[in-house]
C-alpha cells in the first residue's frame, strides 16, 4: 500500500462527498507532504549552515562583526546552528505549506480551478518573502543600531550567538506574518465574514492593532516601530481594495436575499 493515497493527485471539490476516513486521509497525505517538504528544505539549510550564518550577521555593526559572536557553553554553538538552519527551512517550506493548507480547506467552501488556487497561493508566499526581506534589509540595521549603541560608553557591549540569531529569525518571521495583513483581509471578505466597508469604518482600530504588533516584535525602538508600521497602514489598504473586489456579501445578506428570492416565486406572490 502505497504512503500517499490513491487521491494524493486529485483535487478535490466543493461538490465531493466524502467521508471522515477520506478527509483524515486527505489530511495525513497533505501533512506529509509538508514535513517532507520542511526536512528537504532543513537538509540544504544545514549543508550551507557557514554561509547562512554569515549572511544573517551581515545587518550588524562592523565592529561587533570583527569581534564576532560570543557563545558560553560547549553545546551552544551547534543547538544555535540547528536552530537558525530550522528557521531558514520554515520560510523556505511555507510556500508548499501554505498551498497544502489552502488545497485542503478552501475545496470545503467553494470550488476553485488549480490555476486561481496557485496564483493566491503565490501572492500569499510572494507577500511572506517580501515582508521577511523588509524585516532583514530594512527595519533589522536600523533596531541593531539604535539598540546596540543605546548608552553609548556606558556599557560594554557584547553580542551572544544564541540571542541574536533569535532575535533576527523572530524579527523576519513576525514581519514577515505581519505582510499577510490583505490576504487575512480578503480570506475573511470572501467567505462573507467582513465587508471592505467594514475595514474602512474600523481604520482607526487597525492603525492601534498595527502599533501594538510592531511594538511587541524585537527591536520596540520608535525607528524600527515606525519602519514596520509605514508598509502595514499601506497594506491595509491593500486588503481593503482586494475585498471590495473580490469579497462576498456577509451571510446574514445571502441568506436574507435568500428568503426574499423564495417569497417572491412562492405561489400567490404578486
Amino acid at each position: 500500500m502505497p504512503i500517499l493515497g490513491d487521491r494524493r493527485m486529485r483535487r478535490v471539490g466543493s461538490d465531493d462527498k466524502l467521508s471522515v476516513v477520506e478527509h483524515l486521509d486527505e489530511l495525513r497525505n497533505r501533512i506529509i507532504i509538508s514535513v517532507v517538504a520542511l526536512v528537504a528544505a532543513f537538509a540544504v539549510a544545514y549543508a550551507f549552515n557557514e554561509q547562512l550564518i554569515e549572511l544573517l550577521e551581515q545587518p550588524l555593526p562592523e565592529r561587533f562583526r570583527e569581534s564576532g559572536l560570543i557563545t558560553l557553553s560547549p553545546t551552544e554553538p551547534f543547538f544555535t546552528t540547528l536552530k537558525v538552519c530550522f528557521w531558514a527551512a520554515i520560510i523556505v517550506a511555507l510556500p508548499i505549506w501554505l498551498y497544502q493548507l489552502y488545497a485542503f480547506v478552501i475545496p470545503a467552501v467553494q470550488d476553485q480551478s488549480r490555476r486561481r488556487m496557485l496564483l493566491i497561493v503565490a501572492g500569499a508566499s510572494s507577500l511572506f518573502l517580501a515582508g521577511v526581506a523588509f524585516g532583514f534589509y530594512v527595519v533589522l540595521p536600523v533596531a541593531l543600531q539604535f539598540l546596540l549603541d543605546f548608552g553609548g560608553d556606558a556599557f560594554q557591549t557584547q553580542v551572544r550567538a544564541g540571542e541574536y540569531f533569535s532575535f533576527v529569525t523572530t524579527l523576519m518571521l513576525g514581519s514577515g506574518i505581519m505582510f499577510e495583513v490583505p490576504v487575512a483581509m480578503l480570506a475573511l471578505a470572501r467567505i462573507g465574514v467582513t465587508t471592505a466597508g467594514f475595514y474602512v469604518r474600523q481604520w482607526r482600530v487597525a492603525i492601534v492593532v498595527i502599533a501594538a504588533l510592531a511594538a511587541v516584535l524585537p527591536g520596540g525602538d520608535p525607528f524600527s516601530m515606525l519602519l514596520l508600521m509605514i508598509p502595514q497602514i499601506a497594506l491595509y489598504g491593500l486588503g481593503i481594495l482586494l475585498a471590495q473586489r473580490f469579497g462576498r456579501p456577509p451571510l446574514w445578506a445571502r441568506e436574507a436575499w435568500a428568503t426574499a428570492d423564495d417569497d417572491d416565486t412562492a405561489p400567490g406572490v404578486t
